[in-house]
C-alpha cells in the first residue's frame, strides 16, 4: 500500500472516482490499480482565486509499486498504526471507579472494560436523552439544574459543542479514538477530514452507543451519582462517598471536567496536591456565516462542496497579553453554558450540518496566575466565578450582549444584520462592569488586529456575548510520570478538569493512557 501526500484537487472532485484521478494524474495504467482510498482532506484557501482541496490518498497497486515510489517524491510505503486494547491478566478485589463520563472518562472506561476490568462509572448529570431535555428546558427559560446542564451529564461539555476532533497532540491513539467514535455512529468523514467534527446532534447518539458498549463489556454507568468525598488511608484511596452510597475501590480515575469546582474544593480539603494553572476568559463573537465564508473563500464562498468556513486567530499584544480565538463554530450558535446558580457563562455549539445563519467563536484573553492576586490553589476558580456572577447580576439573569460597534467604536448599541442566537433572553450590558479592565482593553485591541486578517471581523453589527470563562480548567491536579497523583496512591487525575487536556481528542487520549497504565500496573501485580 502506498500513501501519496500533497495532491491538490478541485473542490468539485468526485471522491468516488479516485482510481481515474490517480491513473490520470500519475500517468499509470488504471488496470494496475487495485484500489484508491481517501486518507486525508483539507481545504487550502490561502489564495481566494484558487481554493482547492489538499489531499492524501492510499493506493493499492497490483504491480509497479517500486517504480511508482522511485518517480514520485510525495509517495511512501504506508505502515498503518496497529493498536490492540490490552487485557488484564489479574483481577482486583474491587472494580476501578471512573468519575465523569465526558471524553476522558468515556475512553478510560472503554479501555478498562475492554481489558475485562468491569469499571464503575459515576456521572453527576443525567443520561444523554434526559440531559438534552433538561438543557432544552433551560434554554426555554426554565430554572437551571446545577447537576445536569451544558457542563454536566453524559458526554461531558463536549456534547453541547461543535464536536471538534482536531487536536495539536501527535499521539497515535488519536486514530483509535476516531475509529471508535466512527464505530459508535460518527460519520465516515471524521476518518479523513483534516479538521473533523461531529456536531452536537450526532454526538448525543455516539456517547449513548459508547455507554452501551461499556455496559455490554461488564461495566456499569450510574447517572445522577455525584462524588462527595474520597476516603484515604495511609496515603491510598480505599473508597469514595457519593449521594448514592459508598463504593470501595483502590483505583479512582478523576475525569470530572473543567467546571467541577465543588470537587476541586473537596480535593483541596482532603489534602490532594493541586496547583494554580493559567487559562483564558473573554466573549463569544458572532458574524453572519456568509460574511465569514466570503472573507475566507472569496469567489468560492457559495460552493456546496466547502461548507461553512472556519478560522483560528492569535495575536500577542504590546501589553504582553495573548488573545486568540477558540472553539470556532461555523454555522453554529452561542449557548448558555451556566452550571452554577446566580452565575452565567456562555459557549458555542454547532450541529453536524453547520448550516446556521451565524458563525461564532470564543475570543479569549490569556489569564496568568499572577492575575489571581492570591496563593490559594482555587484562586482561578474564584476569578472565573466573580466574572460569571458579575454577568448574572448586571444582566439580572439574562445573557449580556453588545455589538462590536458599541464595544469597540463607542457607537450606540443596536442589533443590526447579526441577530444573537443565545437563549433564552438577552440584554445589552456594559462589559467593563463584567470583566477586569485589562480583559476588555485586550479584546478591543485584538478585534482591530483580527480585522486585518479577516475582512469584516470588526463589523459594527458583529455581536459579542459574555462571558466565556470555561475554555479550560483553572486548576491542575498534579500527577507523576505514571499519571498517578503525586501524594495519593490509586488516584488518577485525568483529562481537561485535571489540567492535562484541551478538547475532545486530547481528553479521550489522556483517558486511554491512564487506563493503559492501570492495566499495566495490575498485570505487574502492583495493586
Amino acid at each position: 500500500m502506498i500513501l501519496i501526500n500533497n495532491i491538490n484537487l478541485p473542490i468539485d472532485t468526485d471522491f468516488d472516482s479516485l482510481n481515474q484521478m490517480v491513473a490520470k494524474k500519475f500517468k499509470i495504467d488504471i488496470k494496475t490499480i487495485k484500489s484508491v482510498k481517501l486518507y486525508r482532506k483539507s481545504v487550502d484557501a490561502r489564495h481566494k482565486n484558487d481554493v482547492h482541496f489538499c489531499c492524501s490518498v492510499l493506493v493499492d497497486l497490483l504491480s509497479g509499486e517500486e517504480k511508482f515510489l522511485r518517480f514520485n517524491k510525495n509517495a511512501q510505503i504506508y505502515k498503518p498504526f496497529v493498536y490492540e486494547f490490552k487485557k488484564a491478566e489479574n483481577t482486583l478485589e474491587n472494580p476501578p471507579v471512573v468519575v465523569g463520563f465526558g471524553p476522558a472518562g468515556m475512553f478510560a472506561a472503554l479501555t478498562l472494560a475492554k481489558a475485562g476490568l468491569c469499571p464503575i462509572v459515576i456521572e453527576r448529570g443525567m443520561d444523554a436523552d434526559n440531559r438534552k431535555k433538561a438543557v432544552d428546558s433551560f434554554f426555554s427559560g426554565e430554572a437551571l439544574n446545577p447537576d445536569t446542564n451544558v457542563q454536566f451529564g453524559e458526554g461531558g461539555a463536549g456534547t453541547f459543542s461543535d464536536g471538534k476532533l482536531n487536536t495539536g497532540i501527535k499521539d497515535k491513539r488519536c486514530k483509535i479514538v476516531l475509529s471508535e467514535l466512527n464505530k459508535f455512529g460518527a460519520g465516515d468523514n471524521i476518518l479523513t477530514d483534516a479538521k473533523p467534527h461531529i456536531g452536537t446532534d450526532v454526538l448525543i447518539n455516539v456517547v449513548k452507543n459508547l455507554r452501551h458498549e461499556v455496559i455490554k463489556l461488564g461495566g456499569k454507568v450510574l447517572f445522577e451519582t455525584e462524588l462527595k468525598n474520597i476516603i484515604i488511608n495511609n496515603g491510598k484511596i480505599t473508597s469514595i462517598e457519593t449521594n448514592k452510597g459508598i463504593f470501595n475501590t483502590e483505583i479512582l480515575i478523576l475525569a470530572t471536567g473543567h467546571s467541577a469546582r465543588d470537587t476541586f474544593m473537596m480535593l483541596k480539603n482532603r489534602g490532594v496536591k493541586l496547583e494554580q494553572k493559567p487559562f483564558a476568559v473573554g466573549v463569544r463573537i458572532e458574524h453572519l456565516s456568509k460574511d465569514i465564508n466570503r472573507a475566507l473563500y472569496g469567489n468560492f464562498a457559495e460552493s456546496e462542496h466547502l461548507g461553512a468556513a472556519d478560522y483560528k486567530l492569535v495575536t500577542h499584544l504590546e501589553s504582553g497579553r495573548g488573545v486568540y480565538t477558540f472553539c470556532m463554530c461555523p454555522g453554529g450558535e452561542v449557548i448558555n453554558a451556566s452550571s452554577e446558580e446566580k452565575g452565567l457563562a456562555v459557549n458555542g455549539m454547532s450541529y453536524s450540518k453547520r448550516d446556521g445563519e451565524n458563525s461564532n467563536s470564543a475570543l479569549l484573553v490569556g489569564i496568568n496566575t499572577e492575575d489571581f492576586e492570591s496563593e490559594d490553589v482555587l484562586a482561578g476558580c474564584y476569578f472565573q466565578q466573580k466574572i460569571e456572577q458579575n454577568a448574572f447580576n448586571i444582566a439580572k439573569g439574562k445573557v449580556p450582549i453588545t455589538s462590536v460597534g458599541n464595544f469597540v467604536n463607542g457607537k450606540d448599541f443596536k442589533i443590526g444584520k447579526v441577530k444573537p442566537t443565545v437563549k433564552p433572553e438577552t440584554v445589552f450590558a456594559d462589559f467593563y462592569k463584567i470583566f477586569p479592565q485589562f480583559v476588555c482593553d485586550s479584546l478591543k485591541e485584538a478585534i482591530h488586529v483580527f480585522d486585518k486578517k479577516i475582512n469584516g471581523f470588526a463589523d459594527d453589527d458583529a455581536v459579542l456575548t459574555a462571558p466565556e470563562t470555561r475554555s479550560s480548567s483553572p486548576v491542575r491536579i498534579t500527577r507523576n510520570e505514571n499519571y498517578e497523583s503525586v501524594n495519593i496512591s490509586g488516584l488518577y487525575p485525568c483529562g481537561e478538569g485535571a489540567g492535562y487536556a484541551g478538547g475532545i481528542m486530547s481528553a479521550a487520549v489522556d483517558g486511554m493512557k491512564i487506563a493503559e497504565q492501570i492495566i499495566e500496573n495490575i498485570n505487574s501485580k502492583i495493586y
